[in-house]
């Protein structure tokens, strides 16, 4: 049995950004991949913002001028957006674990899906899919709506036969986990980010089914094995950088489900995708955020450069 990994340390700088939701993706990539973050937990109300940890030896006024660095730049991406506000505050040894447990309650994510915090138990009568969580610092209890509409699109997809998933940047391991549930063999779940698969390891152990999925921190580039359906919940920056790799990873009629979008973006995004031999099928909405659910095209080669 793996244990859950640690994040236990002496002192820690809490920072705490009030900014409407459409930022939120962009802000907490910038904690977890600049600022090295080890969690960012999300709310959209009472008042909506995010909340990120550093150790408590990192520089406060370094750190925040690096902050407010990135809010400049931001406005330009969102020059609508009302300025953010920022804490910080030095506290000692917040624990991943007991901090999410006031964030994150058992919820019906998709008609067929329940997802329940490995502290709680799933409802004596629940007839449906069940998934214990335990999302520690990575992305994905299904309760955001770029997961939520994955799962969503992975229920719709998913055959009465055999078929295989790719999860790219699969995070807390949900996409991949529930693609075991509906029936996917082999599926192989895949981050660069260490930190990210021992979690992922580890929600796979509390549902007993880390040995039906393989774990890889293989990047993208070097895989050449195609799949019947891959899906990536990232930014929209990170798919373009990886867009080249999709057409040799997704078999001719299978399906590539891209999360992780602003609305607006889904019109950027689809040309690009179209030479890269892909057509949109299906657009889901959830507030600010969209979900591409795409089919890859029998016969269709990639056309000249999407950057």
């Amino acid at each position: 049995m793996v244990d859950p990994p640690s994040h236990i340390r002496p002192e820690w700088l809490e920072i705490r950004i009030v900014s409407v939701p459409e930022t939120h993706e962009a802000l907490s990539d910038f904690l977890m991949e600049t600022l090295g973050c080890e969690g960012v937990v999300v709310e959209e109300s009472p008042v909506s913002g995010l909340t990120a940890y550093v150790p408590g030896e990192t520089d406060p006024e370094i750190l925040q001028r690096t902050i407010e660095a990135f809010l400049v730049r931001m406005k330009r991406i969102f020059p609508e957006a009302p300025p953010a506000r920022i804490s910080l505050t030095r506290i000692e040894d917040p624990d991943w674990r007991v901090a999410w447990r006031q964030h994150f309650h058992p919820e019906q994510i998709t008609p067929g899906l329940l997802v329940v915090p490995a502290w709680e138990s799933p409802p004596v009568n629940h007839r449906g899919r069940v998934l214990c969580m335990d999302p520690g610092p990575a992305f994905g209890t299904g309760s955001h709506a770029t997961t939520r509409m994955c799962l969503q699109a992975m229920e719709d997809l998913a055959p009465g036969g055999s078929w295989d998933l790719l999860d790219v940047g699969t995070g807390s391991g949900i996409l991949a986990m529930y693609g075991v549930m509906l029936g996917a063999s082999p599926v192989i779940a895949m981050d660069i980010d260490d930190e990210a698969l021992r979690w992922a390891e580890w929600n796979m152990e509390l549902n007993g089914l880390r040995d039906t999925i393989h774990l890889s921190s293989d990047p993208l580039p070097s895989m050449d094995t195609p799949f019947s359906t891959v899906t990536a919940n990232l930014i929209l920056d990170v798919i373009r950088d990886l867009l080249p790799c999709f057409p040799r990873l997704v078999r001719p009629d299978g399906h590539l489900v891209l999360s992780g979008l602003l609305a607006h973006q889904v019109r950027e995004l689809t040309p690009c995708l179209e030479q890269a031999g892909f057509a949109l099928q299906k657009t889901l909405q959830q507030e600010e955020w969209a979900c591409m659910v795409c089919r890859a095209l029998a016969g269709v080669h990639p056309k000249g450069s999407w950057s």
